[in-house]
């Protein structure tokens, strides 16, 4: 006799089937139920901001993990750990010229645990580290960002180069994660400790959008004024929404394998 499937496991067979139009839909409609169940939830949104940094911080540690003590960076993006370096860097820069604050300090032990990420896959274990699946080419996103930042920019009363920097690693952080999804993609099995990572970022970039999303309704659009005017205040947000988007598809194969009871993700062809 056939022994009954759990709920989840059917739900997601059934998602699976649904043309993409569908899948589309369910996601917004999931998307939209999560952030009122937050709205209700959470009283201080800021708090949503603050958990999406230390999401970001468990990811790092469970990279640490890895490298110290399994002494392999196979699977992991080297790029993607150079462009966060980027965009963490400058983010620091503008928050010590602009709004020093909590988020200061956050960011600043953020970068320094992702430049020890850095040096144990260029220096410690660089005989595990997948150059050749490693390729995607970083000036394609570094190079958009900085024109994109120096066209549309807040219009704040701080100092130009301090404003367009802010700009550019808010649109870098969109970004970031591009080429440790196509490291996956290249070799379409991720083994569990990279994938937590994944993981992680995925729902950091969810909180954080969750917390701007909110702020502007509860601001009734207040909010996007006191950004600024012209395209930057839909830049932020769209900003955020793509840093969401772009890891949607991965996050569900991950809850996917976690409540299969696989230990390694095996992603299907096209889904990074």
């Amino acid at each position: 006799m056939r022994a009954p499937k759990r709920p989840i496991y059917a739900v997601t067979t059934w998602v699976r089937r649904q043309p993409p139009k569908v899948k589309a839909f369910l996601a917004v409609v999931a998307g939209m139920a999560t952030l009122v169940l937050l709205r209700f939830i959470v009283h201080d949104h800021d708090n949503l901001f603050v958990a999406a940094e230390a999401v970001h911080s468990i990811g790092i540690s469970v990279l640490i993990y890895k490298l110290m003590k399994e002494k392999t960076c196979a699977g992991l993006s080297l790029k993607s750990q150079e462009l966060t370096a980027i965009f963490l860097a400058v983010r620091l820069y503008c928050s010590f010229v602009m709004e020093y604050d909590i988020h200061t300090i956050l960011d600043l032990a953020t970068l320094a645990t992702t430049l020890w990420v850095i040096y144990m896959i260029r220096f410690k274990l660089r005989s595990s580290y997948m150059e050749d699946k490693d390729n995607f080419a970083i000036y394609y996103v570094v190079v958009p960002c900085a024109v994109l930042a120096l066209l549309i920019h807040p219009s704040t009363s701080h100092n130009l180069l301090n404003r367009i920097s802010w700009a550019f690693c808010v649109y870098l952080e969109a970004v970031s994660v591009l080429p440790q999804l196509r490291v996956m993609q290249n070799t379409k099995i991720v083994e569990p400790f990279t994938a937590h990572y994944v993981f992680a970022l995925g729902v950091a970039r969810f909180l954080s959008c969750a917390h701007w999303v909110l702020q502007v309704l509860d601001t009734r659009g207040h909010l996007l004024v006191a950004l600024g005017y012209g395209l930057w205040p839909s830049m932020v947000l769209i900003s955020e929404i793509v840093q969401t988007f772009i890891l949607a598809d991965f996050c569900y194969y991950y809850v996917k394998s976690v409540f299969g009871g696989q230990l390694v993700l095996r992603l299907p062809s096209g889904v990074v």
